[in-house]
């Protein structure tokens, strides 16, 4: 068993390290020049049309709110990953992973954009009247590549039982750690807090994140800046190693082992996609659900999702376990307490052990409760409505067996799953790459400059696709 884990473990890395890093920054430089930088020259535009039209409402088709889809895709990403997934790229990469971390959301906005974009245009209403969309669809429907788009539906639908296992089992050692509550007993709440989420749908399931993902997004925030400007005077020399460690190994100190520039950004990059989740293909899918008149107006959402979800959170986590030095007390084994050490620093060992339980186990609830919702639509793409109730439970039962440790060496395959998504999306999406630059386009020409630079409302019609076929 221990050589098949070592075995699934070199095949991982070598995906990451090398094959996905290469496509996902290529897919996001691709995006970035073809849209001529479109997510920096907009991202005023994107800001008005994101958080200055939060209260907004329309009538336009889909099934929930811009809002909602937006805080509900942020749901899968901020989590377990933004607080203690970002010390341990620091404690395996060393700080040059937070500058990795960077690079690829700066060119993950475009990915991510254009994800939703095509998720947008090729979404359809199920047979319970609710909109769907996502990956499969836009590679089934644009391209006619069935066999990738069935692959995609199956590798995402498997990967997320894992990846439930992975999400419960990092909050049930936490609260084990901070309030001494068996695993078994937090792994039961979870299972029936999901339960009571999860089988109310994705109406349900947005009332929820657009709730609690907001308020611990700010909560988090807040006690994270107040740490970092308490230690302000570390801020330069913190921001030195950031960027000379990004291109030059960085020795061992401490309980840090040391790291070279491979690692830095094998880390960098793996824990960045796996913050903002650009290139996976799952932003698409709750996003396909909003009401909006036009792909480019919900596709802002993404561009500012990725800005919040790691050049914010991502960073003020990287900055408080390195300006309290939280990096080099802890090993790596035992990198993903980092946090709680460097909040503790402050706010005490009381107070930062029981702040980050608590806010892990409400991000974890909603992360987890938004990927069941994936992983049912994948399995409704795939075999019917029927089948994806079934993977419901699964999911649920996921929940728990994660909480308790249990099926461990099933974890072994959640990076191995997870490249097999990412390419059965990322190559797909470079060939559709001209048809989001005429659906942007679109948006600019007879949106933005439509009404004196302001957007007005129109609906999205089918003359990009007359223009596509000539």
């Amino acid at each position: 068993m221990e050589l098949f884990q070592t075995i699934i473990a070199n095949i991982s890395n070598f995906f990451w390290t090398y094959l996905l890093s290469i496509l996902l920054i290529f897919t996001g430089l691709l995006y970035t020049i073809r849209l001529k930088f479109f997510q920096f020259r907009f991202f005023g535009h994107v800001l008005h049309n994101t958080i200055g039209q939060i209260f907004k409402k329309n009538k336009h088709e889909g099934t929930i709110t811009p809002f909602q889809a937006f805080t509900s895709a942020l749901a899968s990403t901020a989590g377990a990953t933004n607080i203690v997934g970002v010390p341990v790229a620091i404690a395996l990469g060393g700080p040059g992973a937070l500058f990795w971390m960077w690079a690829v959301a700066l060119i993950g906005m475009a990915t991510k954009y254009g994800e939703i974009v095509l998720g947008m245009k090729y979404r359809e209403v199920n047979e319970k009247g609710i909109w769907v969309g996502g990956p499969q669809y836009y590679i089934k429907k644009a391209l006619g590549w069935n066999k990738i788009a069935t692959l995609f539906a199956l590798f995402l639908m498997l990967e997320l039982i894992p990846s439930a296992m992975v999400q419960s089992n990092s909050i049930t050692t936490q609260v084990e750690a901070a309030f001494g509550w068996p695993v078994e007993l937090t792994g039961i709440i979870m299972a029936v807090f999901i339960t009571l989420i999860v089988f109310g749908g994705i109406k349900r399931i947005a009332k929820v994140t657009d709730k609690l993902v907001p308020f611990m997004v700010i909560t988090y925030l807040l006690f994270g800046i107040i740490l970092i400007v308490a230690n302000a005077d570390q801020l330069p020399h913190v921001f030195g190693l950031i960027f000379t460690n990004a291109f030059t190994p960085i020795s061992a100190a401490g309980g840090f082992a040391g790291a070279g520039i491979a690692q830095a950004v094998r880390w960098g990059i793996a824990r960045g996609l796996y913050s903002n989740e650009a290139g996976i293909g799952t932003g698409p899918i709750a996003h396909s659900a909003a009401q909006t008149d036009h792909p480019s107006k919900q596709a802002f959402w993404g561009i500012f999702s990725v800005f919040v979800d790691t050049i914010v959170i991502c960073t003020v986590s990287g900055l408080a376990v390195l300006v309290t030095g939280a990096w080099k007390m802890v090993g790596p084994n035992e990198a993903s307490s980092m946090i709680t050490v460097a909040f503790s620093s402050l706010y005490g060992d009381a107070f930062g052990g029981t702040f980050i339980a608590i806010f892990l186990f409400f991000f974890v609830f909603t992360t987890i409760g938004i990927l069941v919702f994936f992983g049912e639509k994948q399995a409704e793409y795939l075999y019917g409505l029927k089948t994806a109730k079934f993977m419901r439970i699964v999911y649920i039962i996921a929940v728990y067996v994660g909480a308790v440790g249990g099926l461990k060496f099933v974890w072994q395959f959640l990076d191995l799953m997870l490249a097999f998504v990412v390419l059965c999306n990322v190559i797909p999406m470079m060939f559709l790459s001209k048809e989001v630059k005429l659906i942007t386009d679109d948006y600019v020409h007879r949106i933005y400059k439509g009404n004196g630079g302001k957007p007005r409302v129109t609906l999205f019609t089918s003359e990009l696709d007359k223009e596509k076929n000539g």
